[in-house]
């Protein structure tokens, strides 16, 4: 299935989405766009965009390519830094604009890309993350399909060494000089677990979210799924968390007494 045209140039007439505090990293000229995240500039660098992830193979790979190539190819751009500028390949590490249309926030708001950020790209992530739960929301682009679906913490083995969102409630919290961990599921030997390294912690709580008190919160944790020993996501940065609210149990109404006659 290839990307309606008409879809395509809509993407290009839209409005701007919130402006987050970016820092100006000038002008550039797409050269060729390699994937659904990448491309080659005119002036020889390539530029990773950042903070998304988007699908490796298959027809959403493509998809996802031809909506970048839809926005970018041949339009003046602008790049903006939300952290690092490059990586440790040398890689211009940017998000990316046409005009006033944010690249990034089309392919999360179409579905074509899901939030991944890294400690030291968090400027727009709050933002980010909003235009993604729309996508999930309405089931756009990959989350319609099954293999980019959230998974319950008890099925995040089948997410191994991959990423992906994991969904459950936390039993537990082990406190050590290690740093943090939270168990999800009855058994705290073999279940998912979410791991703190202590600078992280130092991160989260400056961030307003402490780990420690996660103990019994649904959450919404996005990142690596390591299935080495056992399912583990490590935390590196707070915005990986979500807080899930939980439904509230339906209040119990007591039978009319019946009259007696």
């Amino acid at each position: 299935m290839r990307v309606a045209a008409a879809a395509l140039l809509w993407l290009l007439a839209a409005p701007a989405l919130a402006d987050p505090a970016f820092t100006d990293g000038g002008p550039a000229e797409a050269a060729k766009i390699i994937d659904g995240e990448t491309l080659a500039l005119a002036d020889g660098r390539v530029l990773r965009l950042v903070g998304i992830d988007v699908p490796a193979r298959g027809p959403l790979a493509a998809q996802a390519k031809s909506a970048l190539a839809a926005l970018a190819a041949g339009q003046n751009l602008d790049l903006k830094f939300a952290g690092n500028p490059r990586d440790r390949h040398g890689r211009v590490l940017a998000q990316l604009y046409v005009g006033d249309v944010w690249v990034q926030g089309q392919l999360l708001k179409h579905g074509w890309a899901r939030v991944a950020g890294t400690a030291d790209e968090r400027t727009g992530i709050p933002e980010m993350l909003a235009l993604e739960r729309q996508a999930r929301r309405r089931h756009r682009g990959l989350w319609a399909a099954s293999d980019y679906a959230i998974v319950p913490t008890a099925a995040a083995a089948r997410r191994a060494g991959s990423f992906a969102l994991v969904s459950g409630a936390v039993a537990g919290v082990i406190n050590n000089a290690g740093g943090i961990l939270l168990f999800f599921g009855a058994d705290q030997h073999s279940g998912f677990v979410l791991t703190f390294a202590p600078d992280v912690v130092k991160l989260c709580r400056a961030a307003g979210l402490d780990p420690a008190a996660l103990a019994g919160k649904t959450l919404l944790v996005r990142g690596y799924v390591d299935g080495t020993r056992r399912p583990t996501v490590a935390v590196t940065y707070p915005e990986q968390i979500e807080l899930l609210r939980q439904k509230k149990a339906a209040p119990k109404v007591s039978p009319e007494p019946q009259q007696s006659r």
